[in-house]
Parts: structure tokens; sequence; C-alpha cells
């Protein structure tokens, strides 16, 4: 099996996305994960571009890597300096990896425009830089900057960097789509005529400004690159660079590509939502392989043959990239859907049997076309297949609710202005009992749910566990204005486990208190029943 080497630079390339900030911490918990994955190399940063990449590389030093070896990233020397006497360099020592990634022009564009230096310093800047770090017992990786826009527009010199590195020691070359705007054809022909010109080793560097960072990585592999370059979720700047995670499992499902430690693919979808996690990011449902939309199934056609075959309809197994299939209900579902649905959930599947699914589907479709959307409120969902059961009584019933808000008086200064307040009054049945409670909030949804929760703990004071962690509100039909539909999906916990349910109404108070009152008495419903 061909063997091809993972390196991640996340923590440079990945961090410099709009919305990223690692700090120091967020990096070493990354870097201990990217060990768990058995990539090859963690690029750490940029040791002399910043402090706190600096204080990364001083406690990496400590950390106990299975798999992985942090490699530091920097430049070749300045222009017209000797690479002993460069800070640059030096730093990159300080850093005490043991291997080092040197960045260096490859497009005289570049070199002359941006540089603004001579064509041979810069070959001599690349071979003096390399030669004395490996003089200091580093292992080298030269990336080769913009290499294919060098390459296009003048192939002599871009190949004459490239070589000047391959002379001076450099363990490995890497061709660099810096502007991410190369086509596959492109990256393979360049790679054939680089091979041709030189026995050293090549990687490859993309960026996804062409949506092609992915398959240009590919190409590369194919083309006879032993070593790739990207990011977690493909974070990075402008369009990001090439996703590792689906790089990692195109090598290694489909074309058989030796990139990672035997049993370790099973976590790269655990890996991708640690990292978006700790950047703070919100994980793309719809990334292949590792989103949680990747091998989900919609379309009632779709549903029924999946439920039939599998592979009817994904092209792998999930279970092999740390994945599952899921199936979401809406009003393109089929009976089949709400069946597999609610096996998925745990729901005896008896009580779906014959006209209860039709029905069930059918006032699905009515809902969601009033606003509901079922496909990600999976709560809301099987609280209608309880609903339907003749033996249910839910836990709690509406009588009726108010909510007031008001505003205070403008006061004499803004500094002094009144502030915004809510009461809500609520009445619930419990049982035979009737509650009526009120309570404050500093908006209508939050006394809502005090107003709820003071009625329900006098019978239920278990539900105190459970607490609003998410409240989301999207305009349904946005050319109505203010007389338009609104849907409001909240999402729970318990501490334990996390839920979602949806409510709809073009009166965002009446949404949310669905939402809201679908949360409570889908948690006590599951409490009942012991699960």
């Amino acid at each position: 099996m061909t063997r091809v080497e993972i390196y991640d630079t996340t923590l440079r390339d990945g961090a410099q996305m709009e919305g990223i900030s690692f700090s120091v911490e967020d990096k070493l918990k990354i870097a201990k994960k990217l060990d768990e994955l058995g990539v090859h190399y963690i690029e750490g940063g940029w040791p002399g571009s910043n402090p706190k990449d600096a204080e990364f590389f001083a406690r990496a030093q400590n950390l106990s890597l299975s798999n992985s070896v942090i490699a530091a990233f920097g430049s070749t020397r300045r222009p017209n300096i000797r690479a002993e006497s460069d800070s640059n360099l030096k730093s990159l020592l300080d850093a005490k990896t043991k291997v080092v990634t040197l960045v260096g022009k490859s497009w005289d564009f570049h070199v002359t425009h941006v540089l603004e230096t001579t064509l041979e310093e810069n070959l001599s800047m690349v071979s003096d830089s390399i030669r004395y770090l490996k003089s200091q017992g580093r292992t080298v990786f030269f990336d080769a900057e913009h290499f294919f826009d060098g390459f296009h527009a003048n192939p002599e010199y871009a190949l004459a960097a490239v070589r000047a590195a391959a002379d001076a020691g450099a363990d490995c070359v890497v061709l660099c789509d810096t502007n991410g705007g190369s086509l596959p054809q492109g990256i393979t022909a360049a790679i054939e005529t680089v091979k041709k010109s030189m026995a050293v080793p090549l990687g490859i560097h993309t960026h996804n400004d062409g949506e092609l960072a992915v398959a240009n990585s590919i190409a590369a592999v194919q083309a006879g690159a032993i070593q790739v370059q990207g990011t977690i979720n493909g974070y990075g700047e402008r369009c990001g660079n090439a996703n590792l995670c689906s790089v990692i499992a195109n090598l290694k499902l489909k074309l058989g590509i030796d990139c990672l430690p035997e049993g370790k693919l099973a976590r790269l979808t655990d890996v991708s939502r640690y990292v978006s996690e700790i950047a703070n990011l919100p994980p793309s449902a719809f990334q292949p392989y590792v989103g949680a939309s990747a091998f989900s199934h919609k379309g009632g056609l779709h549903a029924s043959a999946v439920a039939k075959a599998e592979q009817s309809y994904q092209h792998i197994e999930p279970s092999l990239v740390g994945n599952t299939k899921r199936v979401v209900v809406s009003e393109l579902s089929g009976r089949a859907n709400i069946i597999y649905k609610a096996k998925e959930l745990g729901i005896d599947a008896s009580l779906l049997q014959g006209e209860k699914a039709r029905k069930l589907l059918e006032h699905i479709k009515t809902q969601e076309s009033q606003g509901f959307q079922y496909e990600g409120a999976e709560a809301s969902f099987e609280l209608l297949v309880r609903r339907i059961q003749p033996d249910y009584k839910p836990p709690f019933e509406l009588v009726d609710f108010m909510v007031m808000v008001e505003k205070r008086r403008r006061a004499p200064t803004v500094e002094e202005e009144g502030e915004m307040l809510a009461e809500a009054m609520v009445k619930v049945k419990v049982g035979s009992d009737t509650i009526h409670t009120a309570a404050e909030g500093n908006g209508p949804v939050n006394a809502l749910d005090g107003a709820l929760r003071k009625a329900l703990l006098q019978f239920y004071p278990s539900l105190a566990a459970v607490k609003l962690i998410d409240y989301k509100v999207r305009i349904i039909d946005e050319t109505e204005g203010t007389r338009a539909k609104v849907r409001v999906l909240i999402e729970s916990t318990d501490g334990e486990r996390q839920w979602r349910t949806v409510g709809s109404s073009t009166n965002i108070i009446e949404a949310s208190w669905l939402a809201l009152a679908d949360s409570l008495e889908y948690w006590l419903t599951r409490r009942a029943k012991g699960s």
C-alpha cells in the first residue's frame, strides 16, 4: 500500500481564518487531539511572529505525543544577510522542534515585487537557509510558495527555486497553490515536470479559492506527492485550505492509501467536531464524511431504499469515519421515513402501524406548511408520535398565558434610561390541579420560561436540571414584513443529553411558547418512561 504523510497546519494556517483566535491552551488541546488521530506532523505556528506561538513551542516540548511530530514554520532568511544572523531562523531553532518548515518564493513576480530583491538573491536565500538549518540537525520541509502560479508564469524560475531547495538538502519540497486558483490537470502537469528534473520527495499545499483544494490535493498524490498539507475542517484564510477530513477519507477509503495508523480513521468525525468547538465555530453539517448531514436522508424514496439496503444512497458506511446515518422527517418524507425515525429514537414501531403512520405523515406535512420544521427538532417529532397514541397523557396542559412588556418612562439622562421589563402569567393543568403563576424576566420568553417552571417545579422538582442553551428565531416569509411567520428552535440540556424543539406562528411569543413547552414535555415524558 502506498504511504502518504499528513501534515496538519490548523494551528497556523487554519488560525488565519476570520473569526478564529486560538489561545495557547486551545492549541495544546488541538495538538493532543491531532496526535490521537495519528497525523504525522502538526505545524504549531510561526515562533518568530508573536509571543503566543513562542509560548506554544516552549510548552509543546512537554507534550507526550504518540504519533505526531511538532513542526515550526518560518520564512527563509531576509535578503542580503547571513543565515546565521537572521532572527527568524534563530527563532525557529529556539523552538527546538525536530522539523522546520521554511516558506520561500518560487514565483518571480513575488521575488521582484513583494520581496523586492533579485531572482538570484532569492535562490541564495532558499539554499542558504536550508543548509543552515540542516547543519543544526533539523529535518527541513520547503514550502514553495505560489509555485503553480510561478510555474505558469515562468516555469524555468519556479523549477530553479525548488531545485535550489532540493540541492540544499530539503527533506521534502512542498508545492503550494497559495492563491488557490489552480485546476487538477495543472497540478498534475506541474508535478510531473518537477519529478523529471529532481528526485526529492514532493508534497502539496492547496487553498480552496476555486473550491478545488481537496481535488487538487488528491490529484497531486496521484501524480506522486507523498505529503499532503491541510487543515481540519478546511479552516484557513480567504476560502480556506484543503480540508484534511475529506483528504484523509478519500485517500484511505477511495484510493487505499495508508495515511493514518490502523484503526484511527473512525476518530475523524470526533476530531472535526472537537476542533470546531475549540475554534468556537458551529460545525458545518454539510461537510462530506464528517458533517451531521453527510449521511442524512430526507426524501421518502431515499429513506425507503436505505432501510432496505444502506449502500443504495450512501457511498461508504458512515461508521468508518465515526459518523452515523440519519433519517430526517419533513414534508418530503414518506411513511418509511416516519417509521425509520421512530425506530431510531427508540419508539416502538408498532405504535405507527397502518393508518397511524399515514395520518402522522399528513399532519407533519400540514405543520411544515405552517412553518414547522422537524428535521432539526427531533424531540418535537417524538412528541408528535406519542401524542397520536390513544393512551398518551401529557405531563401538563396549557390553560392560558398572558405576557406584558413594559418600557419605563424615559429618564432625564441616558445613564438613567429606564429598562424594558417583561412579566408573564401562566395557567397550566397538571392532573386535576390547575396552577396559576407569574414571573418576571429580561424578555417575554424568559418571563414565560420562569412562570412555567415555577408552576411545574411544584410537581416535578427534577425539572430544575433542564436548561435552555440555545434559542434561534427564523423569519419564514420575509416578504410579509412584520406579519411574517417565524420559526423558533430551542435547544435544551439536562447536563447529560441535548434535544431540540420547534414552534412556529405569526406571533413570536406563541412560537416560543410552543418550542418551550415541547422541550419540557419531552423531558418529562422521557423521564417518566425511564429513557
